[in-house]
């Protein structure tokens, strides 16, 4: 028994747009948890406790994966079949969690 291969396009090659979509979701999705625990500290918005022992984290982090998964999704459709520059969406990536990372952090808190 023989199998054929089939030439891939070039497009098919060349598309990373999928992967670029994954890496910079994951950066808006960190970002998202240190804006609701900046939002939360500020009484802006107050995430429910899904799980009591835990408190409210579990409520923030459950909207911050809520937007990871539409941002990914979103992404995804825009770009899967497209050729994007990887430097630029891993500055990016790396800028939104560093800025993510900011707003857990409780001495911050005290600047609002």
């Amino acid at each position: 028994m023989t199998t054929t291969l089939r030439p891939q396009t070039a497009a098919a090659v060349d598309a990373n747009g999928a992967a670029m979509a994954c890496a910079l979701a994951a950066g808006i999705g960190a970002f998202a948890v240190g804006l609701f625990v900046i939002l939360n500290e500020a009484g802006v918005f107050a995430a429910p406790a899904l799980y009591a022992p835990a408190g409210g984290v579990t409520g923030r982090t459950t909207f911050a994966t809520l937007v990871w998964l539409a941002a990914w999704g979103v992404l995804h459709a825009r770009w899967r079949a497209r050729e994007i520059a990887p430097a630029r969406i891993f500055g990016l990536t790396l800028g939104l969690i560093g800025v993510g990372v900011l707003g857990t952090f409780p001495p911050l808190w005290a600047l609002l």
